[in-house]
């Protein structure tokens, strides 16, 4: 398969601070986990947590990435990030520009 036609995803988490969120940006991207990321300005969560609705404000991160470097992507933001139940989300992306495409499969490990 060729980098053009290598399926490529989106990977979202939130975390608590911009300094968080530029470690692990910088570990994935780094380490040739992901092609790039981008860290979104602070977003208000609202969510269930041990019976209670809580509020939080985060950050969010999203990476590309290829579908092959997706385990190893997901393995790396477990291990580093600073929630017990951190949010992982990967979502394909349906179309990209061929030569993004090819950009963002060159760019990971292994491609």
């Amino acid at each position: 398969m060729t980098p053009v036609e290598r399926p490529i995803l989106t990977v979202l988490t939130t975390v608590d601070s911009a300094e968080v969120a530029q470690e692990l940006a910088r570990g994935a991207v780094g380490a040739r986990l992901a092609a790039c990321a981008q860290i979104g300005a602070p977003v208000t969560s609202v969510y269930q947590w041990e019976g209670e609705v809580q509020t939080a404000q985060e950050w969010q991160v999203v990476f590309k990435t290829t579908e092959d470097a997706y385990p190893a992507l997901e393995a790396h933001l477990l291990a580093a990030h600073p929630y017990d139940t951190p949010e992982v989300i990967a979502t394909p992306v349906v179309r990209a520009a061929a030569g993004y495409r090819a950009w963002a499969a060159a760019e990971v490990r292994g491609e």
